[in-house]
Order: structure tokens, then sequence, then C-alpha cells
């Protein structure tokens, strides 16, 4: 047997919460008023009144009485038959009009009270199972990850229109959630073999590194430039064993208040060299926050040594770092902005300048970014890129300021903008 559906079940209860309390109420009318009729009719009282009348008539005639006296006790009887035989008529017509007018009384009752609930039921009905389809047509597609609908097709009460906005916060949290699980997933493999290509770099580079310093003592003056290249070789190993290394590892140990303005600026003056115009502006109302120092030095520094290589690819530039109170996710966050104004980035590379190992660059690694942008994600932070060709670039990292940060912290005396 076919399932009745909700709007059919829906229109029912609420057709029934009319119908049944309306035939209640007439079928008590009807009770009542048959029960009144019976009370106030005039049937029982003429059958009293015919019987002592009777009585009466018969005892006058055993008197001995004037013509006159005899024809008016006859009309006196005849009248008194006639309404005795009139109040058994009407009797009989009230009892069967009582039944008649309840059973009009009913059926106009329910029939009114039906078309109006009828009504009152259908639009309530549409009214909440429209939108109630609608949100199981949208768990269904959160169910299966796809995209909820830009706009409803239905409106119904206010509250369904909160009820969708929450729904819609919902669906964006999970995609994040499933997004952030994937690359979660993505990452922790990307850093496992990093941790294995870096463990396997490491294990020959000691030997090898002894064995050109032994060279550089030993080796003939003609076999120099191929010890030098040796050398160079070796060391670029290192380096790249050292990010493989730093990749593969998330920071580990307790936090620790962190300010963000002299972490900056410290960055900032080691990794841009002389002769390359520099601006730092600090905040003066800056909040500490709570991290890891070197995690978030590291990740600042590849960085702004982008920002200068991308300075130097463009023959000259400069180079700004901006740090600002912020707010990430509804809590308070510090914001550092490193802008250069080199050559900026295509739109298809910057979507996936985020990426391991990819690098546009020659002799990188592709390690640097994904170093950084792992660090953020680490402190539960946020980065984001945006260049245009011939514009420059902007990294953005946004650090929440941690639980334990107190709000009122600032950055000691003395911030400043410096040029």
């Amino acid at each position: 047997m076919k399932r009745i559906g909700f709007r059919s079940r829906l229109f029912v209860i609420l057709l029934s919460f009319a119908l049944v309390p309306s035939a209640v109420l007439a079928t008590g009318w009807f009770a009542t008023s048959r029960y009144a009729f019976s009370l106030v009719g005039a049937t029982t009282a003429w059958d009293s009144v015919a019987a002592s009348g009777a009585r009466a008539i018969a005892a006058m005639r055993s008197e001995p009485l004037t013509p006159a006296q005899r024809k008016a006790i006859n009309t006196h009887e005849q009248r008194l038959h006639d309404s005795l035989v009139q109040s058994k008529r009407a009797s009989f017509v009230f009892q069967r009009a009582v039944y008649v007018a309840g059973a009009a009384i009913l059926l106009l009752s329910l029939g009114v009270v039906g078309l109006g609930a009828s009504r009152v039921a259908g639009h309530l009905s549409r009214q909440l199972s429209r939108p109630l389809m609608e949100l199981m047509g949208w768990t269904e597609r959160i169910g299966r990850g796809e995209a909820l609908p830009a706009t409803s097709t239905t409106r119904g009460a206010p509250e369904f229109e909160v009820l969708r906005a929450r729904m819609r916060t919902m669906a964006d949290e999970i995609d994040l959630g499933r997004a952030r699980a994937l690359e979660a997933e993505r990452s922790a493999a990307l850093r496992e073999a990093a941790r294995q290509a870096a463990h396997e770099l490491k294990n020959p580079l000691t030997p090898i590194r002894f064995a050109v310093a032994r060279l550089r003592r030993d080796a003939p003056p003609e076999l120099g430039e191929t010890v030098e290249v040796l050398a160079t070789e070796t060391a670029r190993l290192e380096a790249l064993a050292r990010n493989f290394s730093q990749f593969g590892k998330l920071p580990e140990g307790p936090r620790s208040q962190v300010d963000m303005g002299e972490l900056a600026r410290y960055t900032a003056r080691a990794s841009v060299p002389d002769g390359m115009p520099l601006t730092i502006d600090v905040d003066d109302t800056l909040p500490m926050v709570l991290g890891h120092h070197d995690a978030l030095q590291r990740a600042l520094s590849n960085v702004v040594l982008n920002a200068v290589d991308a300075c130097r690819e463009a023959g000259g530039g400069a180079i700004a770092v901006r740090v600002r109170p912020a707010a990430l996710r509804g809590q308070h966050a510090v914001a550092v902005e490193v802008h250069d104004t080199g050559p900026g980035i295509p739109p298809d590379r910057l979507a996936r300048m985020w990426d391991p190992y990819v690098t546009f660059k020659a002799g990188g690694t592709g390690l640097g970014l994904a170093i950084a942008r792992q660090t953020m994600l680490a402190h539960d932070g946020d980065v984001t890129a945006e260049s245009a060709p011939g514009e420059g670039t902007t990294i953005r990292f946004v650090i929440p300021v941690g639980d334990e940060a107190p709000d009122g912290a600032t950055t000691p005396a003395g911030a400043r903008s410096e040029g």
C-alpha cells in the first residue's frame, strides 16, 4: 500500500482539528435541544388539562343545568378536545423538527467549518510541507557533498528562512571540514615523504661533506674547480634536506607569547638585503599571540625571501611589511602583510603557489610557501595571496591571538612605523 505523503497527512491532521470539535459541538447542541424541547413541550400539560377538564364537565353535567349552560359546556368540551389535538400535532412536528434542524445545523456547520478549515489547512500544509520538503532535499545535497541552491524556491514562515541560513552556514562549515580533512590527509602523506627524503639525504651528506673538506685540503690545484662544484652541490643538497625536514614536521612543544611586531621587524631586517627599500609598519596597539616563535619566524622569513627574489626578478623593487590587529572567525587575531613591487604572479600560478614541490623559479624547492602555509594552519590561522601581473604580490598571514593571550596585551612602548 502506498504511503500517504507528508503534506496529505498534515492536511488531514489540520482539518481534523477543525472538523472533530465542530462535530462534537453540533452533536451536543442537538442532544441538548432535544432534551430542552421535551421539557418545554405542551403535550403532557394538555393531557393533564384534558383529563381534569373531562372530570369537571362530567360533574357539571350531573347537575341540573339550563339549556344555555349545557350549550356552553359542550362548546368548552369541543374546544378542549381541539386544543388537545393541536397540542399532539405540534408535539409531533416539534419532535421531527428537532431531528431535521439538528441534522441541518450539523451538516451546515460541518460544511461551512469544513470549507474554511480545508482552506486554512491547505494553506498551512503548503506553508509547512513545502519548506520542509525543500530542507529535506538540502540535507540530501549536503550528504552528497553538493552545493546548496543560491535561492530558495519556497518561502514559508520567517523561521524557515532562519533555518535555511543556518543550514547554509552548516553546509559551508561541513565543506570546509571536508576540504581540511582531505588536505590534512594529503599534507600528512607529503610530510611523511618529506621526512623520509630528508632522512635519506642526511645520511650520505655527512661523509660527503667530510670528503669535500679533505679534498679541499689535499687535492691538487687543477682539481680546485671540481672540488668547489662538489662543495656547492653539497651545500644545495643540505639546504634541500633542511627544507624537507622543516616541511616534514609540525611545530612542536608548548606555545608561548609571541610579539608579532618585533618578530616582523627582526625577520624583515635579517632577510631583506641592504640597498633594497624596506618599510615596516607595526600598529602600536598590537596584541600578543600564542604560538611557536621559531616556526612563525621561519614562515615569515620564507615569504619575505620570496618577496626579495620577486623584486630582484623585476630588476628592482620595494618591500613593505605591515602588522595590524585583525579578526578571524570571530576571534581576536593579528594580520601580517608582506607586499612586494615585483612582476606579480599570473592567476593560473596563484592557485598553485601553496602546493608543496611546486616552484616557478630556478633552483627553488617549492617548499618555502608550503611550509609557511602549514605553519599558519598549525596555529589555526589563515594565509592568502593577492597578485596581478605588473602590480606586485601581497601575502597576508592572520594568526589568532589564542586563549591565554590577554586582550589588552600590546607591543612594547615605542612601536612605530619605520622606513
